[in-house]
């Protein structure tokens, strides 16, 4: 998900120029009051989490000579939280230090995400508005991310390049998606959303899926280069994900200038 400034009826095409998909925002609109639920609907999300937040926390420390042992390591850069959904990974991110801004595009959703934060004592900027809008404008942040959102944006080209934009000159860009391959359909659809039940069904288009190969294109093309590309794998024997050198599935991506 991408972040409108307007919310844009289920089913209409997204505008020109922009990257949202009503159908996308409509769908995940519906999950706002059930997103910090750990054993609801994002479950997935919940247990991926910790993952993710180390993947990105330790990106950004290596990229900016910061180390891990201070308190509030992130403290002093900006970070845009992409398609932020409830807030999930923004609020950790704000508790390593980082100023954080949250786009969200569904209106419900970034009002539970707002009220989330001021119940744990956070100080996030919750926005809904387009990742275009905030890239026009001249705005720049020092941490890009946008994770498990590539997959349900209209245009990845124009997505990576307005979130490229929004990056500073010595800014970091970390994506996060899953690969179109067979194995993805099989686990991420088939497994995920109709076999396990992980996911509400119709969660993932497999046709939106993005190849480390086209993800590295876009980048490339916002005049970014990739500097990491790794896969995400889970073990269903632990119950647990982890980093891997396999990208068929789950994958995240690390672009600076």
């Amino acid at each position: 998900m991408t972040a409108p400034e307007d919310r844009t009826p289920e089913g209409a095409a997204a505008p020109a120029g922009q990257t949202i998909d009503p159908a996308e925002v409509a769908r995940f609109d519906k999950l706002a009051d059930s997103w910090w639920d750990p054993n609801g609907p994002m479950r997935p999300l919940h247990q991926i989490n910790p993952l993710r937040l180390a993947y990105i926390r330790d990106a950004v420390l290596a990229h900016f000579g910061r180390s891990v042992r201070t308190p509030k390591p992130l403290a002093g850069l900006s970070l845009l939280d992409i398609g932020s959904g409830g807030g999930l990974l923004a609020e950790p991110l704000s508790r390593l230090g980082a100023d954080v801004t949250g786009l969200e595009p569904a209106a419900g959703m970034a009002a539970a995400a707002r009220r989330h934060a001021e119940e744990s004592g956070l100080s996030i900027n919750y926005r809904t508005e387009t990742i275009e809008t905030v890239a026009a404008r001249g705005e720049r942040f020092d941490v890009v991310t946008a994770m498990e959102v590539v997959e349900h944006v209209a245009d990845v080209e124009i997505f990576v390049k307005s979130a490229c934009a929004v990056a500073g000159q010595d800014g970091i860009v970390i994506l996060s998606t899953l690969n179109r391959t067979l194995r993805s359909f099989a686990l991420a659809i088939v497994g995920a959303e109709y076999v396990l039940r992980w996911l509400p069904r119709g969660t993932h288009d497999w046709e939106k899926f993005v190849t480390p190969e086209e993800l590295t294109q876009a980048v490339a093309a916002a005049d970014f280069t990739a500097r990491d590309r790794t896969g995400v794998t889970y073990n269903p024997l632990t119950a647990s994900w982890r980093l891997s050198g396999d990208l068929a599935v789950n994958y995240m991506l690390t672009a600076t200038r």
